[in-house]
């Protein structure tokens, strides 16, 4: 076993900015060697257990450890998994060090340090090879004040948009009902407010861009308005999509589908998991708009 101070000066070396770089920078080579010295368990040395403990695993976690073929290698697999943060070549010289594993410091050092130095200067390249972003020409960021005046309430300077409390997807087909829908919850003392694209919107816009601005940022709900035509409509099949993927699995009760008419064809599959507002039911007919009402003034 190498002393401890040549150790500590081979430990030194061995990480340039140790703790700035993350143990998957060890090659295999390293681990396999230090595999070889940890694995054995030895009555005098510190092993695999011992840094395993220094690391924080409890008693099962490394009695589960050991049925494993190479238990040195599987423990640093899941500390890198655990502490992606944390998990660096600087701490683990420094635990080895704290269990007086010298012999181990002196025999990888060069190699640690190596491997240490080559992922550095692989980081260092790809920051130099990435493509300069200049912000005036950034496709993220629109050119035009395109997001700003889109509705007839705007502030033109979008310094205060116009907010609603439910966004209405639907059919030119179905206007007549979405007619009826804003009677009975805008005209009423319910008092909400609506967004219907028709009535709503300015022309001369992005329809793709302008609707997902209101779906996802001007726009409490939604409410889809579904029919036979509904599934024949790309405007539709779109809205609901995007609204689907801002809310997985409706967990945000964001998406609130209504039925209108009586349908031929099958309801829609991307929405079975959400319950419906149905307004075809007769026995159920007069609680109906209530019941939507509520369910927009939910949070």
């Amino acid at each position: 076993m190498a002393s401890p101070t040549a150790a500590a000066a081979a430990s030194t070396a061995a990480a340039p900015s140790g703790d700035a770089v993350p143990l998957v920078a060890l090659n295999y080579a390293v681990r396999r060697r230090l595999s070889l010295f940890l694995n054995p368990r030895a009555a005098v040395a510190a092993d695999w257990t011992a840094l395993a403990e220094e690391l924080g695993y409890e008693y099962l976690e490394i009695k589960h450890f050991e049925g494993h073929g190479d238990p040195t290698g599987r423990l640093l697999e899941d500390w890198q998994a655990r502490c992606p943060g944390g998990a660096t070549v600087g701490r683990l010289v420094r635990l080895l060090r704290a269990l007086e594993r010298f012999d181990i410091l002196d025999d990888l050092g060069p190699s640690i340090e190596d491997n240490c130095k080559k992922y550095l200067q692989k980081k260092q390249q790809e920051q130099t090879e990435r493509p300069l972003q200049v912000p005036a020409v950034d496709s993220s960021i629109p050119r035009t004040q395109e997001l700003q005046g889109i509705t007839t309430r705007d502030d033109p300077l979008g310094q205060t948009p116009e907010m609603f409390d439910a966004f209405i997807c639907y059919c030119q087909n179905d206007i007549h009902f979405v007619q009826e829908m804003i009677q009975e919850l805008e005209q009423t003392d319910h008092k909400l407010k609506l967004c219907v694209f028709d009535r709503d919107v300015l022309p001369g816009t992005c329809v793709w861009t302008i609707t997902s601005e209101l779906i996802e940022k001007r726009c409490r709900k939604m409410v889809v308005v579904i029919s036979d035509d509904y599934l024949d409509s790309e405007e539709c099949d779109f809205q609901t999509k995007f609204a689907l993927s801002l809310s997985p699995g409706a967990r945000l009760r964001r998406l609130i589908p209504v039925k209108c008419k009586a349908m031929k064809k099958e309801f829609p599959s991307i929405l079975r998991f959400i319950t419906v507002c149905d307004y075809t039911n007769s026995a159920t007919k007069k609680w109906f708009w209530t019941r939507l009402a509520k369910s927009l003034l939910v949070p």
